[in-house]
């Protein structure tokens, strides 16, 4: 099975990556802030977010848009100044999670739907995906998914498709002109793979990390398992991006429970050159 490159060392948990403007972009929970790193390795704090951050993506006025985790809310950043865009707390009991920005705005915000960190193991529980307008209104879909976490827009921006980590499948949504994710219908069953963070390629296949096999997985509509590719520690989440946008750029952690990671600086970005650009959104 091929391997990554480790090219950036000292995270605490990155999640959310992003390849905008010709720089990787990535949250880290536990140094509570959103990062961008350069060709040269060059890593700068664009802001910080003290709620921990993880899902980002951008307005078509190119604000970014940051999930705050703890107090569940979706926050925009201009460039100068934080604000609320939406607080999602009437409609997440637990942490907010992973986001995927569609081409009008719309936000898609992933929430855990149950206590995953309990002293005590709770059974999971099926959660709704919440869709945030761009004037932040806030809406939400059928209680559909088991933990869902990476999303990705086709790039009609026609369909929306969700990881559920704890379902192990992908799931796809129409998306209606409002913006609305309807028709859930299941894209690809996994088997025993756990998608986490994802991004979508040219040929309609998705990459997604699987933090307990420790690999990025690319997997076409109907589960067909394309191609692996390993990593030392557990792989959280995965973009495509890079000059012709077909660098893999994979966010690597020592684990996912956050006594395993914070505080630890073992989180690292490493890269896989793969055949087929990014498309779509992220």
């Amino acid at each position: 099975m091929k391997t990554t490159t480790v090219i950036h060392t000292g995270l605490q948990f990155g999640e959310g990556p992003r390849w905008h403007e010709g720089k990787l972009w990535f949250s880290d929970f536990f140094r509570y802030g959103v990062f961008t790193l350069d060709s040269e390795g060059n890593e700068e704090r664009i802001l910080t977010v003290e709620a921990r951050p993880s899902g980002l993506g951008w307005l078509p006025n190119g604000d970014l848009l940051v999930v705050s985790m703890a107090d569940k809310k979706l926050l925009r950043f201009d460039g100068h100044d934080t604000m609320l865009h939406a607080d999602l707390s009437g409609v997440s009991e637990y942490d907010c999670n992973d986001m995927v920005v569609g081409p009008d705005g719309t936000a898609y915000v992933s929430i855990f739907g149950f206590d995953i960190h309990a002293d005590t193991p709770v059974e999971p529980q099926a959660a709704h995906l919440v869709v945030v307008s761009p004037d932040g209104t806030v809406r939400t879909t059928n209680k559909d998914l088991m933990f869902p976490n990476g999303s990705v827009i086709t790039p009609d921006g026609s369909t929306l498709i969700v990881g559920e980590s704890y379902g192990r499948r992908y799931s796809a949504y129409r998306i209606t002109d409002d913006g609305m994710a309807v028709e859930h219908r299941v894209w690809a069953d996994l088997g025993d793979l756990i998608p986490d963070g994802c991004c979508l390629d040219a040929e309609g296949m998705i990459w997604f990390a699987d933090p307990v096999h420790k690999k990025v997985v690319r997997v076409r509509e109907g589960g067909e398992v394309v191609d692996e590719i390993s990593t030392d520690q557990s792989a959280v989440a995965c973009t495509l991006g890079g000059d012709d946008g077909s660098t893999l750029y994979v966010l690597t952690s020592r684990g996912t429970h956050p006594e395993r990671v914070d505080g630890t600086s073992t989180g690292r970005v490493e890269i896989a050159q793969v055949h087929v650009p990014g498309a779509g959104w992220p």
